[in-house]
């Protein structure tokens, strides 16, 4: 592997935003062009880094060569690999989305864009909780301008109380990192497992508290109830481009989770005190999952607009994540890993789907508390059916091998009520879709003649959203390989003591002076 490659995917987006802030001037072509090298250069770099990480080593590295308990560690395993994969490959299909002529009407777009993926990808990567902390906000400053830029009116009202929020969550989440620098001396990851492993008992009620404002953040990012009220309206008034690329942030909050509490709060502990700081976390998300699962659920029946509702199975994805993840087995976190990819992509595709129906509605938009006309309804009525019957977990699409896989691999304990849940939300879900379809497609009225006909859909616009179907299709397809991925991430993920091992072991490569 190349020395410096995990660290191409921050720097390669902070150099192509940089140089198209200071090309705006040269005319969206430019920064399409731009744009677009950007993405092929962070795709390479992608599936590189995903094949290394098959390869079994955990890769760290030391930005700037600084040691790892002061600088900027980065490490690579399985699990940021795919996630990083995933976010290039959703950024490639919204940027498509975007350059359709959305990206000449919003302000520094491209640039922010570029941003947006840098502070996913550095979030992922990182393995410092501090520098979690700045790129979340590197990550969410972008996502204030590409929720904004352009807008007025409803938009702007969701967007403020999406800034206030997110603002409040990390206030947060720095006093739960100050509480614990305090009490660790340290906020590397790798070295947090080791010593609250050996914490002093006396600290542990500290500890927990800590742990717990974490959660809270981390959780609210995700989504959970009570603290996903902010998500469905600013999703559903942001651009479509935006929203589709929104789609993976959700997954930002559970990945930290996954990773906060399965390696600083996790396996390390064993049979100390210190160990009941992640079950209780993992206690609590499991019903907790379940309720906003349920909560979602109805929140799709209740929408009454197309974005609307794909912004509650936004929701109802990430609850889903929550239940299988806090089962703990490797089977269930392996089909939550396949599931989260999956979610990702059918989420995004149904948003850009919704923007192609609004155009083609007239006056009627994606309203669905009233009948309106529809053009081109073939073409878009097909591309909605492989969204809904993906999403909803219908077989034989993506969607149902995750839900397949998961509720197989539940344990008998929780048997009984985890189908229950996960099979009466499906159910739900099928019948708000196809309440849907019947809505927007078989009651179509005539274009009345009075109105001016609408604009086929652009062709990059349809493009963007077969490329994100197409993916879902992939994963169907070629099924056998991504679990066999996801198996594997989840049993390196059960063995965080690999994971510090090759933090720890990463030294700086002192060099001698030149004479």
């Amino acid at each position: 592997m190349h020395v410096h490659l995990p660290v191409l995917p921050i720097l390669v987006p902070l150099l192509f935003a940089a140089a198209m802030l200071l090309s705006e001037r040269r005319g969206i072509l430019v920064q399409r062009a731009l744009s677009a090298a950007g993405l092929a250069c962070l795709l390479a770099i992608s599936v590189a880094l995903v094949a290394v990480a098959d390869e079994g080593r955990i890769t760290a590295y030391l930005l700037g060569d600084w040691p790892a308990r002061l600088g900027i560690a980065l490490v690579v395993d399985r699990l940021n690999a795919l996630m990083v994969l995933t976010t290039t490959l959703l950024g490639a299909a919204c940027l498509l989305h975007a350059c359709g002529g959305w990206d000449r009407r919003a302000i520094h777009f491209h640039a922010l864009f570029q941003l947006q993926l840098a502070g996913l990808n550095g979030a992922f990567l990182t393995g410092d909780l501090f520098n979690l902390f700045v790129f979340f906000e590197v990550m969410l400053i972008a996502s204030y301008g590409l929720l904004l830029s352009g807008g007025r009116g409803p938009r702007m009202r969701a967007g403020l109380h999406y800034v206030v929020f997110n603002i409040t969550a990390s206030t947060l989440f720095l006093i739960a990192l100050g509480l614990l620098y305090g009490l660790l001396g340290t906020l590397n990851m790798a070295e947090m497992g080791q010593r609250v492993a050996q914490a002093d008992p006396a600290n542990l009620a500290l500890i927990r508290a800590a742990s717990g404002i974490l959660l809270v953040v981390f959780c609210a990012k995700a989504a959970l109830a009570p603290l996903y009220l902010w998500l469905p309206n600013a999703y559903a008034r942001a651009p479509a481009a935006v929203a589709a690329l929104f789609a993976v942030m959700t997954k930002v909050g559970i990945y930290a989770v996954l990773r906060v509490y399965t390696l600083v709060f996790g396996g390390l502990a064993g049979d100390t005190p210190a160990a009941m700081l992640a079950d209780w976390a993992w206690a609590w998300l499991l019903p907790a999952g379940a309720v906003t699962l349920v909560l979602a659920t109805l929140g799709v029946l209740a929408s009454s607009s197309l974005r609307m509702l794909v912004a509650f199975l936004v929701i109802a994805s990430a609850a889903t994540l929550f239940i299988a993840f806090s089962l703990g087995t490797t089977a269930t976190l392996a089909a939550g890993l396949y599931y989260l990819v999956h979610s990702t992509f059918v989420a995004a595709a149904l948003f850009l789907v919704a923007d192609l129906i609004r155009r083609q509605r007239g006056a009627a938009g994606d309203n669905l508390d009233r009948n309106g006309p529809l053009r081109h309804n073939a073409l878009l009525g097909l591309l909605f059916a492989i969204g809904a019957v993906s999403v909803s977990g219908m077989p034989p699409l993506s969607g149902f091998i995750g839900k397949t896989l998961l509720l197989d691999a539940v344990p008998a304990a929780s048997m009984a009520w985890v189908w229950s849940v996960i099979l009466l939300t499906g159910l739900l879900t099928v019948v708000a879709l196809a309440r849907t379809a019947s809505q927007v497609f078989w009651r179509a009225e005539p274009w009345p003649d009075t109105t001016p006909v609408p604009a086929p859909p652009g062709r990059a616009h349809v493009a963007a959203a077969v490329v994100l179907l197409g993916y879902g299709l992939a994963m169907t397809v070629w099924a056998a390989p991504v679990l066999d991925y996801a198996e594997a991430a989840a049993r390196q993920l059960q063995s965080p003591a690999d994971y510090v091992e090759a933090a720890r072991s990463t030294r700086p490569q002192l060099r001698e002076p030149s004479p």
